[in-house]
């Protein structure tokens, strides 16, 4: 298949998968596609380690990496003598504990909620001098062929920097006004992210949007949120899309990090289960709707903290949540395209299927145009 995409990048088909595990990443780059690393979350070393892996299990096929790079960031936030307490407001940290307790989710034992705590502070950092790093590190595999910034139009040194390495550069954008912004300040294609999406996500939707950026610009779009099928990614393409940027559907892969209580949940969940919350990272992030997103939601509920703070509030009790397998307060984070998932699948069968669909398409709007006008 031939897209401004595929040309640019040097794949063979027009699905970008992105996804934190690198099992998933390989995968859809073996198979003509592009994996994109979420990259948020790693530090330098652990980066480099899962770049490594990836170089060694795609036959050296090229793949991306995706970092968060907002404009905006609570600058020195994070100090290396800094404890939790002296960052997170009590009033927060008092309402997520109690919303724990009525549900009777234990504490983490000492030892454990002490190397927990450490490796929140340095989970998520966005500061200039972080980010560079993880790009450097980046820089470092000749396969990561695109960088995409995940919240914003990414700083101009950085896409001089990538270009100058041979390196694209793209970056999500919910609305023209971000995706122009972008554009302008030189990236290589933009990432047109619908309100369906899971994740980070505008409030305009995938069929407003994918069009709109299409007939705007002059770099590649690809069309993100609510894509899962093959007859969804024909529908991007006829609206001038040049390739699919698909999250959610991996998630329920056998090669997904996802755990079985989360695939449980998803694989029951409907288009209409999902909601846009703040509780997880300080920004609308869409995810599976339960008590804990209400709980958040209520006006009476303490107001969320900015980001990373957030991020760093709610991880503990998410650990908690986990280790106790309690289902029902487990907020996988998920589009709607969730309703579309009802069974295991390998990462390869995705792809196929998503193929074949395609072009019965195709062929389904082959049979509508008479002959003549062809």
């Amino acid at each position: 298949m031939r897209t401004k995409a595929t040309e640019m990048l040097g794949m063979e088909l027009p699905i970008f998968a992105f996804s934190h595990c690198r099992d998933v990443v390989a995968e859809v780059s073996k198979a003509g596609g592009f994996g994109v690393l979420g990259g948020t979350g790693f530090s330098p070393e652990l980066l480099e380690q899962e770049l490594r892996w990836i170089d060694e299990h795609t036959g050296g096929k090229p793949y991306g990496v995706d970092l968060l790079m907002p404009a905006t960031y609570e600058k020195n936030v994070i100090r290396k003598d800094i404890k939790l307490e002296d960052i997170l407001p009590k009033e927060q940290v008092d309402f997520a504990n109690k919303l724990l307790e009525q549900a009777n989710i234990p504490e983490l034992p000492d030892d454990v909620k002490g190397e927990v705590r450490q490796r929140i502070l340095g989970m998520v950092q966005m500061e200039p001098e972080v980010i560079a790093e993880l790009l450097e590190v980046t820089y470092r595999h000749p396969q990561v062929k695109l960088i995409v910034s995940a919240l914003g139009a990414p700083a101009k040194h950085h896409i001089e920097r990538a270009h100058s390495l041979g390196i694209k550069v793209g970056a999500l954008a919910g609305s023209l006004k971000h995706a122009l912004k972008s554009r302008e300040a030189g990236v290589d294609m933009i990432v047109a992210q619908g309100y369906e999406a899971g994740g980070h996500t505008g409030q305009i939707t995938s069929m407003v949007l994918w069009p709109e950026l299409a007939e705007a610009l002059d770099i590649p779009v690809l069309a993100a949120g609510g894509v899962g099928r093959g007859n969804q990614m024909a529908a991007a393409l006829a609206m001038g899309a040049a390739g699919v940027w698909c999250g959610s559907i991996w998630l329920g892969t056998r090669e997904s990090e996802a755990t079985p209580e989360e695939k449980e949940i998803m694989f029951r969940a409907s288009a209409s289960d999902t909601v846009q919350s703040k509780h997880m990272s300080g920004k609308p992030v869409r995810m599976i709707r339960n008590s804990i997103t209400d709980a958040w939601a209520d006006p009476d509920a303490p107001k969320t903290l900015g980001a990373p703070r957030q991020m760093m509030l709610w991880r503990e009790p998410n650990i908690r949540i986990e280790r106790a397998k309690a289902k029902e307060l487990m907020t996988p984070i998920v589009g709607q395209v969730v309703g579309m998932m009802t069974k295991e699948k390998t990462v390869k069968r995705v792809i196929e299927e998503m193929l074949e669909e395609f072009i019965e398409a195709v062929d389904r709007l082959n049979t509508v145009v008479p002959s003549e006008i062809k």
